[in-house]
């Protein structure tokens, strides 16, 4: 049986084995050989994040503190507020190798998502907008926009990527060129009202993407909130997967990704939002009925820091 990621902690992340999927230079033994040596990626995906979380540890036997909830430690260097440039530039680079390392064959392109049917701008969609891979830099740019003009946080990056490969499994689609900058948009949308504590309501993203309705918005958020069959929840555990997976990613491509504490209070916060959580989502599917409704609506979610278990 084959876990889902964005759901559960020994499922390995989907941009980091798309990332590994590129063709690399042979290394001297196996141009010595005159083959590859195959390796189990899964397993070599877990040591790697293994390996980071140990060696990420000051000198010295590791102290855990552990909180009521078993999920969430404390100690010397953890996995909340990363710094917000490389956090965005890492999770714009596993977007990147998403599209690029994408089935040939391709999945459906769900309409709510085609950049053609719903710009964001008013310019004209060129005519071969689903044809060409966005560079990773465009994607930062376009991340890094959002992020600074609504002002949001590097934990909300992280919660972005994990939303958008729980949205690829569950409606079983692939992210494209026609398609990347409304899926990434909606993740924001909603990691937005999940994680931060001033979340930005749809009409703000109507200043920042002026060309765009709120009733487009709405309609965005709500069919993903669908897509997602409203699993808005995040387990610590997951999220510190993707964190170290990111720190992997980083690595591997000479990017900087630093660890900064994590705080009682924001343990604390984790854990207290996690007891909502179930209450909340049956709210939300009760709004969810009408088709305008959006997660501005679910005035609890909007305050939540995150939806963490």
């Amino acid at each position: 049986m084959e876990y889902n990621p964005s759901d559960h902690p020994r499922a390995s992340t989907i941009f980091l084995s798309k990332s590994q999927t590129d063709v690399s230079v042979p290394n001297k033994r196996e141009q010595e050989v005159g083959q590859p040596l195959w390796k189990n990626p899964s397993n070599e995906v877990r040591e790697k994040r293994k390996s980071l979380y140990i060696n990420h540890h000051h000198g010295g036997p590791v102290r855990r503190k552990y909180s009521s909830c078993s999920t969430i430690f404390l100690d010397d260097s953890t996995v909340s507020q990363p710094n917000l440039k490389y956090t965005i530039k890492c999770v714009a680079l596993a977007i990147y190798y998403h599209i690029k390392n994408r089935d040939i064959d391709g999945r459906m392109l769900l309409d709510i998502f085609d950049e053609k049917l719903h710009p964001l701008s008013k310019s004209e969609v060129p005519s071969d907008y689903d044809k060409h891979d966005p560079e990773q830099k465009q994607i930062y740019r376009f991340v890094r926009t959002l992020f600074s003009a609504a002002q949001l946080t590097a934990e909300c990056a992280i919660v972005t990527l994990v939303y958008l490969e729980r949205l690829l499994t569950y409606a079983e689609i692939d992210i494209c060129p026609a398609n990347w900058k409304r899926i990434v948009l909606g993740a924001i949308l909603l990691a937005s009202k999940v994680w931060d504590d001033q979340a930005v309501w749809n009409v703000d993203y109507c200043q920042i993407l002026k060309d765009i309705t709120v009733e487009d918005m709405n309609e965005l958020e709500r069919q993903f909130l669908e897509l997602l069959q409203f699993n808005i929840n995040v387990p610590s555990s997951v999220y510190a997967k993707y964190y170290f997976d990111l720190r992997s990613l980083a690595e591997a491509n000479n990017l900087s990704f630093p660890l900064e504490p994590l705080s009682r209070d924001k343990a604390q916060k984790l854990e207290a939002i996690s007891r909502l959580c179930d209450d909340k989502y049956k709210d939300l599917k009760k709004l969810a009925k009408k088709r305008s409704v959006s997660a501005d609506n679910l005035a609890v979610v909007r305050w939540c820091p995150a939806i963490i278990s």
